[in-house]
């Protein structure tokens, strides 16, 4: 007799092997499913419950005040200027990050000697933790540039980037990039690695640039990777928060709506501030729950867009 998933030998119920192998898959999934929930959403929820409260960070909240965090948090200067300056990183980074991955790719693809060393060097930056990579390169701009400058009369570089408003986040840009265009170049080498060679021969035999073929051929095929890379590479500028405050701390300090503000505080490192620094926990987490929307509806529109453009391909 059979009913359902069990089967029933001598009034004995026997699970088919269908229903043992779900139960298995079930039960590997299980501990990473808790933790999950645990670490991930649970705190998501709480977090939401208490940005509509007073809550200060220890026992309970007293009281509910509905959206007064949200409304304080849009009328923070130094939120908004946070916002603003994580835009502008999130479109130099992308750009630059990518740019630079793409060039090294088609590198370490080509038939040039030692290519697998130079994959391994351009990856090695990624290993390394943002809080030491932040402290290594603010050595770098505060110590080693600046005396590089002074000694060829460079005025440019005699003073550190670092303590230059205009100058700053270009700095971030440009140690960001240094650390995380390895990574995203591995994923370029596979999209490469995955194009048929008789295909780039054929556009080669009919005389086809190679320029040409990497711009029509290569690049088109590859939408998938750039669709993956894309969105890596904004969710990572969004949440840069390790080397934003090894590297600068959110100095130097500017003027934004008439208000000094942190020059290069990115809104991570904002949300951390009010939160831990100032003590406002509320407030923090209802800056935090708007990071986490703007960052979904980015992350949405970039993904749409990019699927558009391989369908299209």
């Amino acid at each position: 007799m059979q009913h359902g998933a069990l089967r029933f030998l001598g009034g004995v119920p026997v699970m088919s092997s269908k229903s043992k192998r779900k139960l298995t898959e079930f039960l590997f999934l299980l501990p990473t499913l808790i933790a999950f929930l645990m670490v991930i959403i649970i705190p998501f929820i709480f977090g939401i419950y208490y940005s509509f409260t007073d809550w200060q960070g220890t026992g309970a909240a007293s009281k509910m005040v509905g959206f007064e965090n949200y409304v304080a948090a849009f009328q923070d200067v130094g939120f908004l200027h946070s916002f603003l300056k994580t835009l502008l990183f999130t479109v130099l980074n992308i750009v630059t990050v990518n740019v630079v991955a793409f060039i090294i790719s088609l590198l370490v693809t080509s038939e040039i000697r030692g290519r697998n060393i130079y994959r391994a060097g351009f990856f090695v930056p990624n290993l390394i933790g943002g809080i030491v990579l932040g402290l290594v390169w603010q050595f770098i701009f505060s110590n080693i540039l600046p005396t590089i400058g002074q000694s060829l009369g460079l005025s440019t570089l005699s003073k550190s980037l670092l303590t230059n408003k205009d100058t700053v986040m270009f700095t971030m840009v440009t140690v960001n990039t240094w650390q995380y265009a390895g990574y995203i170049m591995l994923i370029y080498v596979a999209a490469i690695q995955g194009i048929s060679k008789s295909v780039m021969e054929a556009a080669e035999v009919d005389g086809a640039r190679y320029w040409t073929r990497i711009m029509k051929i290569q690049i088109p095929l590859m939408a998938n990777a750039f669709t993956i890379s894309l969105f890596l590479t904004l969710t990572n500028s969004f949440k840069m928060y390790d080397v934003n405050v090894a590297l600068t701390n959110g100095g130097p300090v500017s003027m934004f709506m008439n208000k000094p503000v942190q020059g290069s505080e990115l809104l991570a490192l904002n949300i951390y501030q009010t939160a831990f620094k100032y003590n406002n926990m509320a407030l923090g987490q209802a800056k935090a729950v708007i990071f986490f929307i703007v960052l979904t509806i980015f992350s949405i529109i970039q993904v749409s867009y990019n699927k558009s453009k391989e369908v299209e391909a």
